[in-house]
């Protein structure tokens, strides 16, 4: 049940790594949502509401706000997706895992639309633009902290 980004959203950001794990290593760590706060600095909390899988619900806040989120799709190792919602905004957020040679090319994209990111939008962008970066980035130094522990 792929979600794609809105092309026409306000902000949209997108971003790519390569990671120099497996793919499993990678798509279990970034899909174990509640060790989220464990691994990326702005996820102070994060709760999944059942089992892992499509049209699962999960709760997490970062950087102090609170977001309420659906996985929309989830094809084991290769693609990973949720919407979420905060006051005045609505994201939709996907992951893309290609596995080579031991390591993993992660592609990832989001866009945010609402009152907010339009009002704000330059804000916005910025934000969502480090995000990402961060993001990838500490995705990659938990992964790669997996493979060599």
């Amino acid at each position: 049940m792929n979600v794609p980004v809105n092309r026409s959203a306000p902000v949209k950001a997108k971003g790519e790594i390569v990671i120099a794990a497996p793919v499993s290593v990678v798509w279990t760590v970034l899909t174990g949502i509640e060790a989220w706060p464990g691994w990326q600095e702005g996820v102070t909390e994060a709760t999944l509401s059942g089992p892992l899988r499509e049209g699962a619900a999960f709760r997490w806040k970062a950087g102090g706000v609170a977001f309420h989120s659906t996985v929309h799709t989830m094809v084991e190792h290769r693609m990973f997706g949720w919407t979420g919602r905060t006051l005045g905004a609505f994201a939709i957020h996907n992951w893309w895992f290609t596995g080579s040679d031991g390591g993993t090319t992660v592609t990832v994209e989001e866009t945010l639309q609402g009152f907010l990111p339009t009002l704000l939008r330059g804000w916005f962008q910025r934000t969502l633009d480090a995000g990402i970066r961060t993001s990838l980035d500490e995705l990659r130094a938990a992964a790669e902290g997996s493979v060599s522990a």
